[in-house]
Order: structure tokens, then sequence, then C-alpha cells
């Protein structure tokens, strides 16, 4: 099955001559939740608004179910929802009334029900007859969400939709994504809380510099990029490690009273049980152990420093 979005070569450069985007390549399958990450001026927003027809490419082609962007715009911009960073709202008109009229924008005909169905899902009916300027700033983001929703696409861009939303209301949010993806609808998230990406996203994108450094599964980036440690409490401790463990990601931690190993998730240097074995052998016992992995944000941060 062809991508229902397919970007490739795609350079975008202002009149000032900065770069912002560099050659990016990229599928997007329907159905998916991809993630974006990366840090502010990597590219992300000046990305979503060339596929969404509010910028123009510099180079490059972006096709969206088959049609050119820029050629066949019209046909493009109805299969695409919007939810910017900004909170774009008109303050004195009402909630029902803003996401009605973003749905006739779209050249769709009225459907009440599917706007109070969107409401719904968003926790928004008891507010449908609130003035936008009578809601607080998490109530705004989720009325930009419920315009981009209004026109029932079927592809949706969220840049930064969680952005000055509280904890509580976040979550929701990752609800009504994941409902979303449910019902069929392909979803491309930019954020900065790179626990979202960890929670909800398929597939992780990184971007830096104009650059797209990788787009991988989730579970297959961590499992490859992810670094794991061993911790082992001893029940005595060290003054140093015998000389034979030397360059094998063993270390002394807590003043003697904690051994770190360290190991690729893939590659193990050293495997556990033979490690545990020859500690015994050297006659260094340990009273408790745990594990943890690298985190996405781990992965991130290694991965955007290494390019800098």
């Amino acid at each position: 099955m062809a991508p229902i979005i397919s970007i490739r070569n795609l350079t975008k450069i202002y009149a000032n001559g900065f770069q912002a985007l560099k050659g990016i390549d990229l599928d997007v399958e329907k159905g998916e939740i991809l993630a974006l990450l990366g840090p502010n001026g990597a590219g992300k927003t000046t990305m979503i608004s060339i596929v969404c027809g509010i910028a123009n490419p510099s180079g490059g082609t972006v096709l969206v179910d088959g049609h050119d962007v820029v050629k066949d715009f019209r046909a493009t911009r109805a299969m695409i929802g919007l939810v910017p960073q900004e909170l774009t709202t008109d303050q004195f008109e009402t909630v029902w009334n803003t996401v009605s009229f973003s749905r006739g924008l779209h050249g769709k005909k009225p459907n009440p029900a599917h706007i109070e169905k969107v409401l719904r899902d968003l926790s928004l009916w008891d507010k449908k007859d609130n003035m936008l300027r009578q809601l607080s700033g998490g109530m705004k983001r989720r009325v930009l969400i419920a315009k981009a929703l209004s026109h029932e696409p079927e592809i949706l861009f969220l840049d930064e939709p969680t952005a000055g939303v509280d904890v509580t209301l976040r979550k929701d949010m990752w609800q009504v994504v994941e409902k979303l993806r449910e019902a069929g609808v392909t979803i491309i998230l930019t954020t900065h809380y790179i626990e979202e990406a960890e929670e909800i996203a398929d597939r992780v994108g990184v971007i830096n510099g104009g650059e797209l450094l990788l787009v991988e599964d989730k579970s297959a980036l961590m499992a490859k990029l992810g670094r794991k440690q061993l911790i082992l409490e001893l029940t005595e401790p060290l003054e140093a490690l015998p000389r034979s463990f030397a360059g094998n990601g063993l270390a002394l931690a807590g003043d003697g009273n904690r051994l770190v190993y360290d190991f690729d998730a893939q590659d193990e240097q050293l495997s556990i049980a033979m490690l545990l074995t020859r500690l015994g052998e050297h006659n260094i016992h340990f009273k408790d152990l745990s594990t943890q992995q690298s985190s996405l944000e781990d992965i991130f941060v290694a991965l955007v420093g290494g390019a800098k």
C-alpha cells in the first residue's frame, strides 16, 4: 500500500538565505501515529506548513494520497486537519459557532451530529455556548483540535498540541488521539514532551538543523539505541575492581557499595550470567540487583547532541 504522505528531497530556503529544511525524505503510512521530535528551530513546523499548504517549498515534492500539495491544493487540504501551536481563535465567538464555521470553510455541509460528537469527545460539550474568551488556555487548545476535526480529515497534524496544558488534560488528549487512530485517522505529532511520543507514537522521527536524522519504529529505536544498566548492591564495599574486569563496562559507584554494569541492549559485552559467575569467583557478593533502560528522552538528547 502506498504511503498516505510521501515527501521527497524537501527543501525550504527563506528570503534571508536561511535554510530551514535540507532534503527531507519521509513516508507516513495510513493510520499510524508518527511523533516528530526536535529542538526549537529544527524545521518541524516548516515541514508541517508545507504539507498543509500554508508555505511553499523551495524544492522537492510532497504527495498526499497521491496528490501534489502545490498542484492539487484543494484535494490535499480537504484531507488534512491542522492544530497549530498558536492559540488563534475568535475571542468573541462561541465554541459551537467557531467549530461549525471551520467545517464550512472546508466546503462541508452542516452536520450538527458530527460537531456534537467532536465536542463531547474533547469534553467541550458543556462549553459549547461559551465565548472563547471565557475559556482557559487548555480549553482553547481543545477548541483548536475540534476545529481541525470539524471537516472529518483523514490526516491530522498536531503541532505542539499540549503546550501549556496541565497533565490531566494532556492525558485526556492522548486518549482522544488513540480513538482517532482507531477510526483510521493518520496522525503526525510534534511535541516537546517526549513522554507523549513514548506513550502514543508508533514511529519516532528526530529532526535537527533542518535534517531528518532518523525515522524508526519506537520499540525498535529504543532496543537498538537504548542502553541498559545492571545495578548490584554489594554486601561489602570494594576499594577497587579486580583488573580482570577492566574494559567490560563495569564500574564502582556509591563509595564502593554498588557495581554498575552498562551494556548495549543488543550487544552485551559480557553476559549477565557470566558476570555474576565471575563476581562470585572473586568473592564479590551482592544483596540486591536492579536494571534500567535509557528512555526515549535519553536517546533523543544523544542524537541531537551528536548532530551538533
